[in-house]
């Protein structure tokens, strides 16, 4: 293997994946365990674990199949409890469910509010806090949180969705003035519009997506495998020395 493989290998490291059975989930899940890496896959959708499974084993990796709420306290928690239980520890954290509730401030219900809050930026805290531990012990660790260009800048009739993006980039800087002294490295992804099941519902009709596709210099929206490489760019020792920082995959749309 050529010297700059192995700086992007994940030979022996173990993976938690939220939201991953579809869309960026999924491909990050691929993309982890083709680079070697073992998985445990957390998501809602049964059908769609069954499909990561297979993806991963087929690549001649273990892949651990759990089923939690990222909406419920008690569900992230299970998550990384589970995940504990089956691989000892976890080496990457990539927490990357997230749900967009789309609406005006002032239409805004609180129940709306509430729940992008808890899946967006309460789930990340909780299973980060969760499995920081034992990369504390081991003194190594990846958590890479999915963000957005949302958490960088304003998007009309987002207001819950930017609040819990903007709280996210925040916490991974707390996490790293936390945690980057234990060679923890905590880092965002801030996508532009990906065309994900979610990207599709919000921005797949051509009078809601063209106004914003003519916003991003790059002309396109984003696809999965982008931001899934990034991830295994940030999961990799080839990023040891990015700690706090918001990568931004938006075909430069925060340049203007």
């Amino acid at each position: 293997m050529a010297d700059w493989t192995k700086r992007f290998a994940l030979t022996g490291k173990r993976a938690l994946v939220t939201g991953a059975s579809k869309g960026i989930g999924l491909e990050a899940c691929r993309v982890l365990a083709d680079a070697g890496a073992d998985i445990a896959a957390v998501g809602r959708d049964p059908e769609g674990l069954r499909e990561v499974k297979a993806a991963v084993e087929s690549q001649g990796r273990r892949c651990v199949t759990i089923t939690a709420d990222m909406e419920t306290a008690e569900g992230p928690v299970k998550a990384a409890t589970q995940a504990l239980a089956a691989f000892g520890t976890i080496d990457i954290l990539v927490n990357n469910a997230g749900i967009a509730r789309v609406d005006s401030l002032i239409d805004t219900k609180v129940e709306d509010w509430d729940a992008v809050m808890a899946v967006n930026l309460r789930a990340p805290f909780l299973l980060a806090r969760e499995v920081a531990p034992a990369m504390i012990r081991q003194k190594a660790g990846k958590i890479i949180n999915v963000s957005s260009q949302a958490g960088i800048v304003g998007l009309d009739a987002h207001g819950a969705y930017c609040a819990s993006k903007g709280g996210l980039n925040t916490l991974t800087k707390v996490m790293t003035v936390e945690w980057a002294k234990y060679n923890i490295q905590i880092n965002t992804v801030c996508p532009t519009v990906i065309l994900t099941p979610m990207g599709e519902k919000v921005w797949g009709q051509p009078e809601k997506g063209d106004p914003m596709k003519a916003k991003i210099p790059g002309g396109r929206f984003g696809k999965p495998i982008e931001v899934a490489d990034a991830i295994l760019f940030l999961a990799s020792s080839a990023s040891d020395m990015i700690c706090g920082h918001d990568l931004l995959v938006d075909g430069g749309y925060t340049a203007i």
